[in-house]
């Protein structure tokens, strides 16, 4: 009778061998998993870091945006104070330009006005022109102005002096001292019973100007100026004083 050995050493190889193959493929199971888990990772990573990008370029686009908006509001505000400013600047010219309009029109007719003046100031209207009495030899030829002696007295108008001194300067002692001046319009003033005269022949004098003080000399009933336009130099030719300078914008 035999009896079957079973050798221990026989099994041994066939047993590494099946444990080695398992061990391989538990290896590459792994090694397959670990690779699938670092892909699954990596698309993780990605999908993270994309989202991310998005995130950012998306904050990025809002915030120009943002910027854009009140850059633009900005500058409609900078556009509509400008525009304000040109209008108020517009208003203000034509507010000047209105207001010097109207400063000239009366700065004109001052001018004008006092391209004659009256002879005197501060007087009062005494004799006046044509008015019939005894102190005269018809009726007297000019406009008296009563003020006290010494009073300035000044050329009515710009012009020469053509006459001067006593003897009213050659037109008769009842004058007193005078002085006659001819005009570029062809008139001329005269001014009589002076007590000074301050003014020569040939000398030229411009409106305003003085020319002698007032007094009481000649045929004088008291202190007065009395004042002639004429249409020569010479005694006659007198007319209505205060009409003429009325015309010249001088009311006395």
């Amino acid at each position: 009778m035999f009896t079957r050995v079973t050798s221990r050493s026989s099994r041994t190889p066939q047993l590494r061998t099946r444990a080695a193959v398992l061990a391989a493929g538990l290896g590459a199971s792994v090694v397959l998993g670990a690779g699938v888990a670092a892909a699954a990772n990596t698309v993780a990573a990605t999908t993270t870091a994309t989202a991310a990008t998005s995130g950012v370029a998306s904050a990025v686009e809002a915030q120009a945006a943002a910027q854009a908006k009140a850059a633009a509001k900005v500058a409609a505000a900078n556009a509509k104070a400008k525009a304000a400013k040109a209008a108020a600047v517009k208003a203000k010219a034509a507010k000047a330009a209105a207001a010097n309009t109207q400063k000239t029109a009366p700065q004109a007719a001052a001018k004008k006005a006092a391209s004659w003046t009256s002879p005197v100031k501060r007087y009062q209207l005494s004799a006046s022109y044509a008015q019939a009495g005894g102190m005269w030899q018809s009726t007297h030829s000019g406009q008296d102005f009563a003020v006290p002696t010494g009073t300035k007295v000044v050329a009515a108008h710009g012009g020469t002096v053509v006459k001067a001194g006593g003897n009213g300067a050659g037109d008769g002692p009842a004058y007193g001292n005078a002085v006659v001046i001819k005009h570029g319009n062809g008139t001329f003033s005269q001014y009589a019973h002076l007590s000074r005269v301050d003014v020569r022949v040939g000398q030229v004098v411009a409106t305003g100007q003085r020319i002698a003080l007032s007094g009481n000399t000649g045929n004088s009933s008291g202190p007065h100026l009395h004042f002639e336009i004429r249409t020569t130099p010479n005694y006659g030719t007198a007319i209505n004083p205060v009409a003429f300078l009325r015309t010249k914008g001088v009311t006395l």
